[in-house]
């Protein structure tokens, strides 16, 4: 009796199962495209961009050479990228971690991420958006943008290996009007950081802040 129900178990199981694999989109040299309001399960692409519509819901969106990119109110569990940028859509969330290596990361207002934020070279720019477990780069300027919030701190890492040629390249770190960012800001490297007199930071390691008012800091060019 227990085998012939283990028997039927797997029976069952066997249609979910390949239902949950035909619902990932993998293709190479090409964008990849999930529509408005659709659900997919990983999709991935290599030498082409990630493009997940507004409402979507995927579980991994991942890339070489390319960009991905969430659309509004969409979820995902994790992002990465690999010679690309990613672009969070207003009220859109991720569960797990966004990560780049050469490459941009955008989060727009009411962008979450409850796993971390990091790359290696690239730009780090918040608009609004709210990071759970801290920012970590390497070479990359930093932009905490208006009423954004960063739980777990920001670090900025030594260079090292080829990167270790942009060692004389500060990074410029904007703590951005009413903005909030929580536990330690940890730079390694010469930073240059700006911190709005409106904003809430944690402590400060390896850099002295300097003040500023009104939405902008001044230019550093």
């Amino acid at each position: 009796m227990r085998r012939t129900l283990l028997i039927l178990s797997l029976a069952l199981a066997l249609p979910l199962a390949a239902l949950a694999k035909d619902n990932d989109i993998d293709k190479i040299n090409g964008t990849v495209r999930v529509e408005n309001g659709q659900t997919a399960g990983d999709v991935s692409t290599v030498n082409g961009a990630v493009r997940i519509g507004d409402n979507a819901t995927v579980e991994k969106a991942s890339t070489v050479n390319g960009s991905v990119e969430l659309g509004d109110k969409s979820q995902a569990k994790e992002i990465s990228t690999v010679n690309g940028g990613a672009s969070l859509g207003a009220g859109s969330r991720v569960t797990g971690t966004v990560e780049t290596t050469n490459g941009s990361i955008r989060l727009n207002r009411g962008a979450e991420v409850l796993g971390k934020v990091s790359n290696v070279n690239g730009s780090i720019n918040l608009e609004g958006g709210h990071v759970a477990k801290g920012i970590e780069t390497v070479t990359g300027d930093v932009y905490v943008g208006t009423d954004s919030h960063v739980e777990g701190g920001i670090l900025v890492d030594k260079p090292s290996g080829w990167f270790s040629s942009r060692r004389n390249r500060p990074v410029h770190v904007v703590i951005g009007p009413h903005a909030v960012v929580q536990g330690t800001l940890d730079f390694r490297r010469e930073v240059i950081l700006h911190v709005s007199d409106s904003a809430t930071i944690g402590p400060v390691k390896g850099a002295t802040a300097v003040k500023f008012s009104g939405s902008e800091p001044p230019s550093i060019d």
